[in-house]
């Protein structure tokens, strides 16, 4: 990527095309350009609309401001933090030719540039998300027809290995001439990060690839050592507060219910996810039987409802999306039902007159339960188990 040399900043350049020919293009394109087959329209924010993740920003807006781009970064951490919120915004900034030191000194985009407009709109030809969803557009039809519970290597093949090695389409002078984000990398298998390896050890020029993943460890050693790592946190309370606010949602005014807030545990994603789920609905309808038993009493339907409410949100899941795999939308449900339950059990632990014994051994029966979800027990059987080790023991004489 060669120096642009401007009044305000030094840029890397990646094309050599007219720039006033690219801003033509661009603003034509960008009033009436539909999103491409497979592509997501995105809410793209910019780095000051991103709370909670200072240090983060700070590492990619030095590497903005000198000029030196990485051409492979790992975004890790927990799940629904703004990973993928800040590689958009990351990327989108990288491929605008519109990006320059604000009033601050801060680097920031012109906030209606043609190139955030068609991003948004999904129909950007350089800004490429790939998910495991891809495949239901693949060009074959045995990966169209697979169920979606990883990412395929042909889709990584198709979305990520060969858009990264085309020229850029569209031309200008920025930091990158294309960006991909692959979303959920863990679910690649080894043959498929095998794949990838080759990519980043050889990236076209202009080319910038960033890999989202909550479970960094699944990654191959050989594929994090190419990347640039940056770790993304769990919110502080102050930051929830403020991402709450500006969020939207019913609770932006009276706060999140204790058992959201502690099932969300500082993860606006959890809260969106849960909040879009349902799970307030679970809530009213799961709270008094899990009271009841943890009191001694009988409790009888907890199980079957805590197994009913995971098949219906499965089913329903199956239902919206071509494709779905039963099985993962099983595991989904099994995976918001233990961290409500969770959310429940840690309430309790911070109660007055908790029993910390108790609790945290009812805990690690959560824990339990999602290794025998692992090992293919059905679910009834399951929540018949956790149920059983929420009543208190019998009282020794």
């Amino acid at each position: 990527m060669a120096k642009k040399t401007s009044k305000k900043t030094t840029r890397k350049k990646t094309s050599k095309a007219s720039p006033k020919a690219s801003r033509g293009s661009a603003a034509a394109r960008a009033a009436e350009a539909p999103p491409q087959p497979g592509k997501l329209s995105i809410d793209l924010k910019t780095f000051d609309r991103i709370v909670g993740q200072d240090r983060a920003l700070g590492v990619l807006s030095a590497a903005m401001s000198s000029g030196r781009v990485h051409h492979a970064w790992v975004f890790h951490g927990p799940r629904g933090v703004g990973k993928f919120t800040t590689a958009a915004a990351f990327g989108a900034m990288l491929i605008d030719p519109s990006l320059a030191p604000d009033l601050s000194g801060q680097l920031a985009p012109d906030p209606d540039s043609p190139v955030r407009r068609l991003i948004a709109q999904g129909a950007h030809p350089d800004f490429h998300v790939v998910t495991k969803e891809l495949a239901a557009f693949s060009r074959e039809a045995d990966v169209r027809a697979r169920k979606q519970t990883n990412i395929p290597v042909e889709v990584l093949r198709e979305f990520l290995i060969d858009p990264a090695s085309r020229t850029r389409a569209m031309a200008g002078e920025s930091l990158a001439g294309k960006v991909l984000i692959l979303e959920e990398a863990h679910l690649l298998n080894r043959e498929g990060q095998n794949v990838l390896l080759k990519t980043l050890e050889e990236p076209a020029p202009g080319t910038v690839i960033i890999l989202c993943t909550s479970n960094e460890e699944r990654l191959l050693p050989t594929v994090r050592s190419r990347c640039q790592r940056v770790g993304f946190t769990l919110l502080d309370p102050r930051s929830m507060d403020a991402w709450l606010a500006s969020s939207g949602l019913p609770f932006a005014r009276s706060g999140l219910p204790p058992w959201l807030e502690a099932m969300a545990g500082g993860s606006p994603g959890a809260v969106i996810e849960a909040t879009e789920a349902g799970l307030d609905a679970w809530d009213s309808k799961l709270r008094p039987l899990l009271e009841e038993a943890a009191s001694g009493g009988p409790a009888i339907a907890l199980p079957s409802q805590m197994a009913a409410l995971t098949d219906a949100f499965a089913k329903k899941a199956v239902e919206e999306a071509d494709n779905a795999s039963k099985e993962a939308a099983n595991r989904e449900a099994v995976r918001l039902m233990l961290g409500y339950v969770a959310s429940w059990a840690r309430l309790k632990l911070r109660g007055e007159r908790a029993d910390p014994e108790r609790w945290a051994s009812f805990i690690d029966a959560i824990a339990e339960s999602e290794s025998l979800i692992a090992s293919n027990v059905r679910i009834l059987n399951v929540m018949e188990f956790l149920v059983a080790r929420l009543r208190p023991e019998p009282a020794r004489r």
